[in-house]
Formats: C-alpha cells, structure tokens, sequence
C-alpha cells in the first residue's frame, strides 16, 4: 500500500509540472513562436532543453523555500499519515485550477495557485487541531517575504520592459523592430538571434525557479513514504560529517551563553523539540527555553553523528530524529537571524556556517527528480502550448507584438527570475512575462485591450482565494473520508 500512495503522489507532482508547462513555459516560447522566429516544434523543444539545464544547474534554495511555507509538522512528521493526505491534497488542488485556467487560455501563476493552496491547507489543519488557533499553521514570515516577491516582480516587469523600449527608441532607429509582426514573415538574421536568445534565457531562468517547486514537493513526498532513504543526504561524506560533529560543540557555549547565569539546567532538555517547535510558529516568542533546546539539540546531534562516519550506518528510527533535531535548530537559527536576535553575539558568523553545514544534510536534491521534473516541464510545453501562446501574442496590447517588445519583455523576464533565483525567492514567469508585455505596449503607445486586461487581472486575484478554498476543502475532505474509513474498519 505504501509503494501504490509513492506512485500516485509522484504521478501527482509529475502532472503538476506537466501543467504548469501549459503555463508558464508556453510564455517562454510566445515571443518566438508569435513573431515566426521559430517552428513551434522546434521552439518548445528548444525550451525543454533549457528548462532542462536550468532545473539540473538549480541550486535548490527556491525548492526549500516553498516547502518552508508548510505547516511545521509536515515537515517535522509527527504523524506521516496527515502528512501525505496534505501533499496529496496540493496537487490535486493546484493541477484542478492551472487546468480549469489553462482551458479558458489565461496564463495564471503556477506559484501563486501553489502559495494559495498551502495557505489553505494550512488554515484548515490549524483549525482542525485542537488547542490552535487558525492562523498557527501558517510560516507567516516566510509568507511575506515570498508575497513581497510576487508583488514586486510584475511592477518589475511592467516598469523594466516600459523603460527599455523607451530607451531603445531612442537608440535604435530601426523601425521595423516596431512595427507589429506581419502573418507569415521571417524576421532578419540579427533580430531572430536576439529572440532566440532571450527565449533561451527565460527558457533557463525558468526551469532554474518554477522548476524547483516540482522538486521541493518531490523530496517531501520521498522524506514522508521513504525516510530511510531521503531524509538526509547519504553523499554526505565523513569529513564533512565530522565537521558538523566539532561545529556542533562549538556552538553549544554560545547558545548556553544567552542563559542567565542564576537558572539550573541540563544540557540535555528533554522538551527541546517541543520547544523549538513552539518557537518556529508564528507566534513563538524568543524566551530563555529556546536557547536552551538550541543547545540541547546541538548536543543530541553531536552524540548522534559521533556514532558513525556516514549516514548509511544509522538506522531508519535515527535518520528521522537526526532530521527532525538538524531541521529544528537549521529552522530556528534562521528565525533567529530573521529577527536580528543574532547581531549581538560574538560568534555570529559561526552561528551562520552551523545552519549551512546542518542545510547540507537535509537540503539536497538527487539528480533523477531534477531530470524528472524537467521532462515534465517540456512535455506540457509541446502539447499545451498554443492558448497561452495567442494571448500573450495577440490578446494583451491593441496591436500584435513586434520584436522589440518580444524580446524587451523576456530580457526583463529573465532578469527578475534570475535574480528572485539568486535570493532563493519563488516569482511568477507567467505575471512577470505578461506584465512586461502589457508595459511595453503602454510604452509603445499602442495601448493594451481591456477585457483581456481586466480578464488576466481577475484571473490573478482570484488565484489566491480559489486555491485557498480549494486546499482548505480538499485537506478537510481528505481527512473526512479517512475518519470514516476508519470508523468503518472499527
């Protein structure tokens, strides 16, 4: 039973990322596709590739950064039951909108229906517990670093793409560049190359952050069904094992150190996750506990890896709770670091080099999901291509796109995502593409159509509060009919 629950959630993540190729990387391929730049054959397949390059080069950081936004024991795994049923949950829900919007032709956020449907599984998983309150299921810091981002990028988009065709005007008197493409005709060598060129680049910087989503949801479904295996890196070698080993004493007086010197403890608390728990909650308070489980948590990881050389000696039961105290102290020391509660200490920096050594063992990604995630990524491109495809094209401004606004608006892109890539910060291909479409048409003065404007922007904000209700609704639903099948057993 268990294996049939892994091939259904991997099918579940796989059709995610099918569909979001639909999406966000039909954008990728408008411009050269529209402006006859490219064969549609040869476009989407030229993008698969780098979509390709872009997931397997990724660093990751985005992957863990959605991941983050879960309820804390989800990623904790108290119960791995509950925490299947709240994945399963996600994609059914994020897979039914981006194909109901996909239908209709409008290119909506695959990150703001994923960010949408966590937040509604989280509020209902907090609701439904006992002794929470509603809003406890919710990374709310996290949460607002990734909105910041989502907000940003599209006014950089608009504003970017506006800005550069202005300029380019100005620099460049070409006036067929301008002009809107005409039905059938092949632009000249330069301009073609330049459209290939940012095509590639948001090709790239695309797989480098949409595609990491697929891949967080991925390793969270192997760390659930299969923890002996994936909850901590086993390429990890014994250097680096005995270095997190003497990092791990080293820190232990810094933390103790922020304890008052009138209170009585042990080094091992034996509430420390608890603790550490509580405190990574939205509102956890920094108290003199916290430092205290720090501490003991750095203890019970120093005891654990001195025991071995490599992760693959330890068994099952230890590779979780090694996991579970490296993912508690990695967690609270960026909290922490948040928070500016670091900036006083001394050792602050070795603070720092402990939660990266402690992300190493925990925040890695085996190239099969990459290559996996990336396949699906091209396959939805090649079918589902073509809706999206017009109304970037032909639906956004009053007159079709031309080639400087073509290649303006995926130079801006590229650069947003490239950057958001760098920070480890989720954004949207899809707004970003769209708005910097929609900028350079204002600039252009050709001016964009209403109703597809006013039908992109409904799409959009109604992307949160749909996907709300529909993780809400499909967790609680989920967990209904376990409850029943369960009395039914008894």
């Amino acid at each position: 039973m268990e294996y049939l629950f892994l091939g259904l959630a991997i099918a579940l993540v796989i059709g995610f990322e099918f569909v979001n190729g639909f999406h966000d990387t039909a954008n990728a391929v408008a411009t050269v596709i529209y402006t006859n730049t490219l064969k549609p054959t040869y476009a989407v397949i030229w993008s698969g590739i780098c979509n390709l390059l872009g997931v397997i080069t990724s660093s990751g950081a985005v992957a863990f950064s959605i991941v983050s936004l879960l309820p804390m024991e989800l990623l904790v795994k108290a119960d791995s039951s509950k925490s299947l049923m709240m994945v399963l949950a996600l994609l059914t829900s994020a897979i039914i909108w981006n194909l109901g919007t996909w239908y209709l032709g409008l290119p909506v956020s695959s990150t703001h229906t994923l960010i949408g449907v966590i937040l509604g599984i989280g509020l209902a998983n907090s609701t439904l517990s006992t002794g929470q309150s509603w809003w406890d299921g919710i990374n709310w810091l996290k949460m607002q670093e990734v909105f910041l981002s989502l907000i940003i990028s599209p006014l950089l988009g608009f504003c970017g793409a506006a800005l550069l065709l202005l300029i380019a005007k100005a620099l460049i008197k070409q006036e067929n560049l301008y002009k809107a493409t005409a039905a059938e005709q092949t632009p000249s060598l330069g301009i073609r190359s330049l459209l290939i060129l940012t095509c590639t680049g948001v090709s790239f910087a695309h797989g480098s952050n949409d595609g990491q989503k697929g891949m967080g949801l991925m390793m969270l479904i192997l760390v659930i069904l299969l923890p002996s295996s994936f909850s901590l890196n086993m390429d990890t070698s014994s250097q680096e094992i005995a270095q997190l080993v003497t990092t791990s004493q080293a820190v232990i007086p810094v933390f103790t150190s922020q304890i008052p010197k009138s209170s009585v403890y042990d080094l091992i608390f034996e509430n420390s996750q608890i603790e550490l728990t509580n405190f990574l909650k939205p509102q956890g308070q920094l108290n003199e506990n916290t430092w205290r489980s720090l501490a003991s948590e750095s203890q019970l990881i120093s005891n654990s890896l001195s025991l071995s050389s490599n992760f693959v000696d330890l068994s099952d039961r230890d590779r979780a709770q090694i996991r579970n105290d490296i993912y508690l102290v990695a967690s609270a020391i960026t909290k922490l670091e948040n928070q500016q509660q670091l900036a006083n200490l001394d050792q602050q920096h070795l603070l720092i080099d402990y939660r990266k050594q402690l992300d190493k063992t925990t925040h890695f990604i085996p190239y099969w999901v990459k290559i996996t995630i990336a396949i699906a990524l091209g396959a939805g491109t090649m079918i589902g291509w073509k809706r999206v495809v017009v109304t970037v094209g032909e639906k956004i401004g009053k007159e079709p796109l031309n080639y400087a606004q073509g290649a303006i608006a995926e130079l801006v892109t590229m650069t947003t995502i490239g950057t958001a890539d760098y920070f480890g910060l989720p954004v949207s291909t899809t707004h970003i593409l769209s708005s910097g479409i929609a900028g350079s048409m204002v600039a252009n003065q050709t001016g964009v159509q209403s109703n597809t404007l006013k039908n992109l922007l409904l799409a959009w904000f109604l992307t949160l509060p749909v996907c709300i209700l529909l993780g809400f609704g499909t967790y609680t639903i989920s967990l209904f009919a376990v409850h029943l099948q369960f009395l039914g057993l008894s």
